[in-house]
């Protein structure tokens, strides 16, 4: 199975980011940039706190039985504004929307999920947790449309709005030919 932890949104919310998106898409459309990129869909917009991968099932239960009690945390508000691209040089693999509110809190809850994690055998990651979310993925991206990319999440401005994150969800994620399908396993409360 294959297991992530993330901070869901709030309809209204998700509303709000997936017509920032399209603004966006449209922005790449003119410049006839679009064609390589696959846009999430608005139901399955989260944030991702920790992503686990590809487990056993017996290791899943494990993950679930290491996150179940609640996180010593406070309930805390996500905002989103402005758009960025991954990797920040070279051909872009993710377009997203930034975290304008909420980034030390995603941290300190990446933080603890992560402690949670550790004694299960999953290692920290390699590098620092980056706050987003993801809006698009990229297929390709060549020459001027890459260019065109970039010059957009630069310069096309959005606010999205915000919610407040009162739990996590651990997600499992199985591919459907429609595109990914996200169940959730576990709500995790922050107290």
């Amino acid at each position: 199975m294959r297991l992530f932890v993330a901070a869901e949104l709030s309809a209204p919310l998700r509303r709000s980011v997936a017509e920032c998106a399209l603004r966006l898409r449209e922005r790449l459309a003119r410049a006839e940039a679009g064609a390589g990129l696959r846009w999430i869909p608005p139901a399955n917009l989260h944030l991702t706190i920790w992503f686990i991968g590809e487990v056993s099932e017996a290791r899943g239960s494990a993950v679930l039985e290491a996150l179940a009690p609640p996180l010593p945390m406070p309930a805390f508000d996500v905002a989103f504004e402005g758009f960025g691209a991954f990797p920040p040089a070279g051909a872009p693999r993710v377009l997203w929307m930034g975290v304008s509110r909420g980034r030390d809190e995603l941290a300190h809850a990446h933080e603890l999920v992560g402690t949670r994690l550790l004694p299960w055998g999953f290692p920290p990651e390699g590098r620092a947790y980056s706050a987003h979310l993801t809006i698009a993925r990229v297929k390709d991206a060549h020459g001027r449309a890459r260019a065109a990319i970039r010059q957009a999440v630069a310069h096309e401005t959005c606010a999205a709005g915000t919610c407040t994150v009162r739990e996590l969800v651990v997600f499992r994620s199985r591919t459907a030919s429609s595109g990914a399908v996200y169940e959730p396993l576990l709500r995790v409360p922050l107290t």
